[in-house]
């Protein structure tokens, strides 16, 4: 079994497409008005439009409502990322910090209130 994508589920797919296209420096793979896609190695970060959920997939998720998922996304610079976001309009809940495993990481929301931890390994 191969993990192949994550997939957040909103009610204003431009807005939370711009927030990752903001936040990775990518631009999404558009398939359609309601699904997009971004990829990386081995695994996709997809967005769809609930109306996409309620007609496809027996309304299975709800909108905006995660409360006990991350996305998570590994970079080698945790606070240049933020100084590139520029704080307009983001939602940092935790500044960039040590981890007592000597992890650097900050988490954001994003515009739907998904956590997004930013983090970078402790380098050898």
């Amino acid at each position: 079994m191969k993990l192949a994508s994550v997939r957040l589920v909103t009610n204003d797919i431009d807005r939370l497409i711009a927030f990752y296209c903001r936040l990775t420096g990518q631009e999404a793979n558009r398939f359609s008005p309601e699904f997009a896609e971004f990829r990386s190695e081995g695994v996709a970060l997809a967005i769809s439009s609930e109306r996409l959920i309620a007609q496809f997939n027996a309304g299975a998720a709800v909108a905006a409502s995660n409360r006990s998922a991350l996305i998570e996304f590994e970079v080698d610079d945790v606070d240049g990322v933020l100084k590139g976001l520029d704080d307009e309009g983001i939602d940092v809940a935790m500044p960039p910090s040590d981890m007592p495993w000597g992890n650097r990481s900050m988490l954001l929301r994003d515009p739907d209130g998904n956590v997004v931890n930013v983090f970078a390994r402790r380098k050898p």
